[in-house]
């Protein structure tokens, strides 16, 4: 060995490592092949390839060592790319090429995930004679896994000559890693037959294969070895491993015992105890981790960060989830780095803070497409359309792809405000792209299927081969929300006659439709097979079955659903309350609601809307206005149109018709269709022409969409006599091209 060779391992700093080219410059030694080769190695071990590079250029005729020297060198600082440049400009320049080139060479393909100069590098292997030297057969092996070409991987397995451990081990990872598990663990079944000794790196992936497959006993097995052969003491990547696989299994007690235990107190460690927490929904389980890890003084890093702020959105802990933030701030931690700033996004979106979720998404400089789906997402679940949809445009506008998440949020925002053309649009870019995506597909269901247009939500409905449970849920609701129960119902019964996987939406959406129709007897049916089917009753569907049977006149059956019920939603009090009050039983409505006050449970305005609705018929004035001030004065509710209808239909029914009018003339927007009907009716009750007649210019100037209320208005004064005044709202109703609605009844046959 040249005596200057010792001399680089003392250089740890770039400007020693400058001296000592100096002094290699003065001793004559720049041309020496050895000494330029250790000091291009040197400079790209400390970053600075751009000289490593100069002494290269400025070297005569560099040998094919100093020529892999660089390759590798380009390749320890990700770029690939100029790597394999480097390898086509040495084919061209020398005729031999020595084995040591090819690793490098093989690593840079599969980086940048170009199989086709792969395979061109393996060809150039197998005709310069290094197809069976053990170090190219592995990285050939490597490469082939990592671009998931698994036959290529498994046929340069197969014809070698030599396998020791570390292709062993690639060939289980490259199944393991392509989700081949079972594949990879009847690999090491035969490696352990062939008495190959097995080290902590092929461990890694039997940890991880019997994680994915759920088998308990084999990995406890392999952990057992590892232990006994001491393997988790000098490699720390497998300790945590470990802790992965047994989280997958849900066993944390053991996932936490080797972390406590463990010699090595890596972050590494703790962090994959965080993360098994969070993946089996123990989010303070998980906090509680990262308080103890902080205890025992062990360094955090941005996947640790990342973690505790996931368990902190998952709980909705928005000042815990602030003081990590503070901590990443004052600790430098790149935001940047490991999704840590699109979980901060996640963190306040999930904590109803989407100012704060924007001004951490406006600060970022490069927005991965996980943060701007997160934050559509989140503007979407809290009815803000208009600024999801302006986000996903802007993210168009910068040319950045959308997935199947950002495209399933804009189309359900797209629905929520009813905005149809820009929902084709969307679709016509799914069209193209072709995505075949099932999130989008039920997306695209659901969005047509609220904008109104049910043909189009079934014709996808229909073009979908595969359809899940939630593919049929979409289209179920959709059919019932715009009227179509029946189709609804046909299309429950055909899941049912399949023997097709229902869940509890499914049962949902078809028991509405049933109240829709007022099929009492389906109603039971479904009851029933809800039942039979097993599926868990939850706060929603009891609030259906009683809304179905409250509406459909089963008042007993409605009441022993409610009564059943262990916890009770301001709408499941409104249902009960609303059947009591339609079928005239209007003082147990009344005793309800008084109830629901008492229990701390604040009505809502369509409480409010069914107890004046009771009162108007049960005649009770006193209660009625009594309740309608009450909305104001003690539940600042607002009342809107409806409310006022009730309240004119109540005084008009008692012959208060000048209040009546009073309470129009006060109210704070123009009074509706409804509203005059409810005080044109009052009239007709009491036979007062008299008093139509002071407000018929009111009624004249009236310009309604309701034909129903232009035939009430024509029937009270063809019972009068008012002839003339019947063919002027005959000839308005004809001038405004409105023709009468003919009432009808349904009544249910089998």
């Amino acid at each position: 060995m040249r005596l200057y060779m010792p001399l680089f391992k003392a250089c740890t700093t770039i400007r020693a490592l400058t001296l000592l080219h100096a002094r290699l410059t003065v001793w004559g030694l720049q041309k020496d092949p050895l000494a330029s080769t250790k000091l291009i190695e040197s400079y790209s071990q400390m970053g600075y390839l751009q000289s490593a590079r100069l002494i290269f250029d400025t070297f005569p005729n560099p040998d094919s060592f100093m020529w892999g020297v660089l390759i590798k060198c380009y390749v320890w600082n990700g770029r690939f790319q100029e790597a394999i440049f480097m390898y086509q400009a040495l084919l061209q320049g020398l005729a031999e090429l020595n084995r040591f080139i090819f690793p490098s060479v093989l690593r840079a393909c599969s980086a940048i995930n170009d199989l086709g100069t792969g395979k061109k590098v393996h060809s150039r292997i197998v005709k310069s004679g290094f197809e069976s030297d053990p170090i190219v057969e592995t990285s050939l092996l490597s490469m082939y896994g990592e671009m998931r070409c698994l036959y290529n991987a498994r046929m340069i397995f197969d014809e070698m000559t030599i396998r020791d451990v570390v292709s062993w081990s690639s060939m289980i990872s490259t199944y393991v890693q392509n989700e081949q598990a079972t594949e990879g663990l009847e690999l090491f079944r035969e490696m352990v037959k062939e008495g190959v000794e097995i080290d902590s790196v092929t461990m890694l992936s039997i940890a991880e294969a019997c994680g994915e497959l759920g088998l308990g006993r084999v990995g406890k097995s392999a952990h057992g070895y590892a232990v006994r052969k001491n393997m988790g003491s000098d490699h720390e990547a497998l300790g945590s491993s470990l802790v992965a696989m047994y989280g997958k299994f849900g066993d944390l007690g053991s996932a936490e015992k080797l972390v406590y235990n463990s010699v090595n107190q890596s972050v590494n460690l703790w962090t994959a105890m965080i993360s098994c927490c969070n993946q089996n929904g123990h989010y303070l389980e998980a906090l509680k981790t990262f308080v103890k890890m902080l205890e025992r003084k062990v360094e955090t890093n941005s996947v640790t960060l990342m973690n505790v702020i996931c368990s902190c959105a998952r709980l909705g802990l928005l000042r815990e989830g602030q003081s990590i933030h503070g901590y990443v701030i004052r600790n430098n931690v790149d935001l940047d780095g490991d999704f840590l700033r699109s979980s901060l996004i996640d963190l306040y979106a999930n904590c109803w803070k989407l100012r704060y979720s924007r001004t951490v998404f406006d600060t970022t400089k490069e927005k991965h497409i996980v943060s701007w789906n997160i934050l559509i997402s989140g503007y979407t679940r809290e009815q803000m359309a208009d600024e999801a949809l302006s986000l996903f445009i802007q993210m168009l506008v910068l040319g950045i792809f959308p997935d199947s998440f950002a495209l399933s949020s804009a189309l359900s925002a797209c629905g929520m405000i009813w905005l149809s053309e820009l929902g084709c649009q969307i679709h016509g870019l799914i069209i193209k792209t072709y995505i075949p995506n099932e999130f989008v597909q039920n997306a695209l269901i659901d969005m047509y299927s609220k904008c109104g247009f049910v043909n189009s939500a079934f014709s996808i409905f229909h073009g979908i081969q595969e359809k899940s449970v939630v593919t049929w849920n979409s289209m179920i609701c959709g059919l019932s929300q715009n009227g179509y129960s029946k189709e609804a119902i046909r299309l429950f019964d055909e899941m049912y006659t399949n023997d097709l996987e229902m869940d509890e939406v499914t049962f949902l959406s078809v028991i509405q439709a049933c109240s829709n129709q007022g099929l009492i007897d389906k109603g039971k049916w479904i009851h029933h097979k809800l039942i039979a089917f097993g599926v868990s009753k939850d706060l929603y569907i009891d609030t259906a079955l009683t809304n179905m049977y409250a509406r459909c006149g089963d008042l007993d059956m409605a009441r022993r659903v409610f009564d059943s019920m262990k916890e009770r939603s301001i709408v499941t009090w409104s249902a009960i309350i609303g059947g009591y009050a339609m079928h005239g039983r209007v003082d147990e409505s009344i005793s309800l609601f008084n109830k629901m006050v008492k229990l701390g449970i604040k009505p809502n305005d369509i409480c409010f809307m069914n107890i004046l609705s009771a009162c108007s018929h049960a005649g009770y004035v006193e209660k009625g206005k009594f309740y309608f001030n009450s909305m104001v004065r003690d539940f600042g509710i607002i009342p809107n149109s409806e409310h006022y209808a009730c309240l004119v239909d109540l005084l008009s029914r008692a012959g208060e018709l000048n209040e009546a009018y009073e309470v129009i003339n006060s109210m704070p927007f123009s009074a509706d269709a409804s509203i005059w009907s409810a005080l044109v009716n009052g009239c007709r009750i009491h036979q007062r022409m008299d008093f139509l007649k002071s407000i018929e210019r009111d009624l004249v100037n009236m310009n309604a969409d309701d034909s129903g209320y232009y035939t009430l208005l024509g029937n009270v004064y063809a019972e009068g006599g008012k002839w003339e005044e019947v063919r002027m709202v005959k000839s308005k109703m004809k001038s405004i091209g409105m023709k009468k609605v003919h009432g009808y009844s349904m009544i249910e046959i089998d």
